[in-house]
């Protein structure tokens, strides 16, 4: 008897993770679907493209890459290579001045300390329209448009409240014995923030990382009020161009750069994923 109960249970198991998984290969299929059906279209001729919304194509293109590789001014690597500058700089300023206002926060005790790490806070329910329009104006006066400065210098000043969010929570979660031990052998704060805080934050550097980048890389609205000048355009500026406002646009070249652009992205994630998972984890975003 007893045997027949513990069969059942382990088939009622089996069951349970069965649907489960059923479950979610549905819903990994329901949202994989846009991608590979633009990976789909980017090998269809441009005029069966809507007509024909299957993800299996009855007609190959694959001159779409080609045509749309040199379609513009420059070879689309040029634009890779400008949305690669920029994203590269914004990493580096934000895992370096992020991570030292994160310290400041969670290590440093100083006059207004709760103040301003709420009006840090307060600042992450700005949407990004409220405060384009004055940046654009003082960027303007500084004579930065059409350079790669505002969007780069920001990042170098601490400007993300979200990573920096995330390191606090991150740097919080560290032994404050470490600190101490530290100090006895006469560490400062520079020396502690760069020998032991930094090392034990890889996690949270990396996602920081990792989020800047993807952010960065797809960032469309800012680069396209910055940039205007078509030797500066990034990336997601330049397949903007393949859209004709009077119906003519290539869809299939189109289709095909989003696919070249979405690689470093795939890349760059595969190689911080196990990070990014352990930094989430270790932070508070569960």
């Amino acid at each position: 008897m007893a045997t027949d109960v513990r069969q059942g249970d382990i088939s009622t198991s089996r069951s349970r993770r069965l649907s489960k998984h059923a479950l979610l290969i549905i819903f990994g299929v329901v949202m994989l679907y846009p991608l590979l059906w633009m990976v789909s279209s980017s090998i269809k001729p441009n005029e069966i493209i809507f007509r024909d919304p299957s993800i299996w194509p009855t007609e190959l293109d694959l001159g779409n890459y080609v045509r749309g590789w040199s379609a513009l001014s420059h070879p689309f690597h040029y634009y890779l290579w400008n949305s690669a500058v920029i994203a590269i700089f914004a990493v580096v300023g934000n895992l370096l001045s992020c991570s030292l206002a994160a310290y400041a926060f969670a290590r440093m005790k100083f006059r207004g300390r709760n103040f301003f790490f709420a009006a840090m806070l307060a600042t992450l329910m700005l949407p990004i329209h409220v405060l384009i329009v004055p940046q654009y104006v003082l960027f303007s006066q500084l004579d930065w448009i059409n350079t790669n400065l505002p969007l780069i210098v920001p990042k170098f000043l601490a400007h993300d409240a979200f990573f920096i969010f995330l390191m606090v929570q991150f740097i919080r979660g560290l032994p404050r014995e470490l600190d101490e031990a530290a100090r006895l052998d006469g560490c400062g704060h520079i020396r502690i923030y760069w020998r032991i805080i930094m090392p034990l934050s890889v996690p949270a550097l990396a996602t920081s990382a990792l989020f800047t980048f993807i952010w960065t890389w797809n960032d469309f609205f800012s680069q396209l009020i910055f940039l205007t000048d078509p030797d500066l355009w990034t990336m997601p500026v330049a397949l903007r161009s393949f859209m004709d406002g009077q119906g003519e646009t290539a869809w299939g070249q189109l289709f095909a750069m989003s696919i070249v652009g979405l690689v470093p992205i795939f890349g760059f994630f595969l190689a911080g994923q196990r990070y990014l998972t352990q930094g989430l984890s270790t932070t508070g975003f569960k």
